[in-house]
């Protein structure tokens, strides 16, 4: 019968024993009502008039209804304590100090993290926002790079708006072109600016850059950003060798750039410190000097390559203060008008042993 009308009376519950469970459903036909006015009405999510919420509590009253607890934080985002975490591959290190960042200030309010990588998978990091989206989670963090790529930004906008507009949260790390939410972002196009003027000053005039996939925001980022402090010097880039954005793919650029036939630029640049670990590999097994006979540069300062020998130069970003960040921004209240707030972060240019002047001659 229609919600406006008086209360259905069941039949009778035939000698029920007190411990059965009684359902949802049973309430909302004993209160006469739909069962989603019913969880709402129990559960106070959304507001409902007050003759049907007190006819639901009286029907659950009745019936000795015992609400399930998992399912009214899951309808109650609010009250949940869980936060989704989606970066693009924990075993990096540059994901693993941001996820840290995160953890450790989640901790600190007694929250959970669900932590997943997409391995750069645009389809995989979309399948993950809806799952998290199924589980109610308070917060969604999104750590790493977006995709300069107008479906997925459409697809992950239409898993994202329903969301926030139902009172989940969102933040991301790193620049998301389309995006209107909260933002960390690291100053991926000034620092590489920064490093390029560092380089020349260092005497160098000829370099190759080693990247990522070019559809990442970050690698368009640094490397734009290279190019223009080279040319603040009147200087252009000799070469552009793409990678996978991890060791092996640092180390397979490397060793392409070696096998050209071209003369070899004094300093190389790999747009991740990930990369460069690679670099310095093939470098190494070429029976190259670094830096007597070709400087090496990174970007990131993962805690690693102050080990290394020699200890690569870099731009440091404070990652794990850039996870704590991403997750107070998800946690604060929202800004007036849903209006997004960025949190710049600066790189800085720590010149090591990797980098010297340029080989004479």
């Amino acid at each position: 019968m229609s919600e406006r009308g008086t209360p259905h009376h069941p039949e009778p519950r035939g000698g029920l024993p007190a411990t059965a469970h009684v359902t949802l459903d049973a309430v909302a036909r004993e209160a006469g009502v739909s069962p989603a006015t019913a969880s709402r009405a129990l559960n106070g999510t959304t507001r409902v008039r007050d003759d049907l919420r007190e006819r639901v509590r009286a029907a659950a009253e009745r019936l000795d209804y015992i609400p399930n607890a998992h399912a009214q934080a899951l309808a109650n985002s609010t009250n949940n304590r869980t936060v989704g975490v989606i970066c693009h591959d924990v075993s990096d290190p540059y994901f693993a100090a941001v996820s840290s960042g995160v953890m450790r200030a989640a901790a600190e309010q007694d929250l959970l993290v669900m932590l997943a990588s997409t391995f750069r998978e645009p389809a995989r990091e979309i399948a993950y926002v809806s799952m998290l989206r199924a589980q109610r989670a308070r917060a969604i963090l999104l750590i790493g790079s977006g995709f300069q790529d107008r479906a997925w930004e459409r697809a992950l906008d239409a898993e994202l708006e329903p969301y926030v507009r139902g009172g989940g949260r969102v933040a991301v790390v790193s620049r998301h072109r389309s995006l209107r939410v909260d933002t960390v972002q690291p100053e991926n196009r000034a620092g590489a600016a920064a490093l390029a003027r560092t380089l020349v000053g260092l005497g160098h005039r000829t370099f190759a850059v080693l990247t990522g996939p070019p559809a990442l925001t970050t690698v368009s980022d640094r490397l734009t950003g290279f190019r223009e402090g080279l040319a603040d010097s009147g200087i252009g880039l000799d070469r552009v060798v793409e990678g996978a954005f991890t060791r092996d793919g640092g180390y397979a650029a490397a060793r392409r750039l070696l096998a050209c036939g071209r003369p070899r630029p004094t300093c190389v640049f790999a747009v991740t410190d990930v990369m460069a670990v690679g670099a310095l590999a093939a470098l190494r097994e070429e029976g190259l000097r670094v830096p007597e006979d070709v400087s090496l540069a990174g970007f990131d300062d993962i805690p690693l390559v102050r080990e290394l020998s020699p200890a690569l130069t870099t731009v440091a970003l404070p990652l794990t203060s850039m996870g704590e960040d991403v997750i107070a921004l998800a946690l604060r209240e929202p800004s007036a008008g849903r209006r997004a707030r960025v949190v710049r972060v600066a790189g800085e240019v720590v010149v090591r042993a990797s980098t010297g002047t340029p080989p004479v001659g």
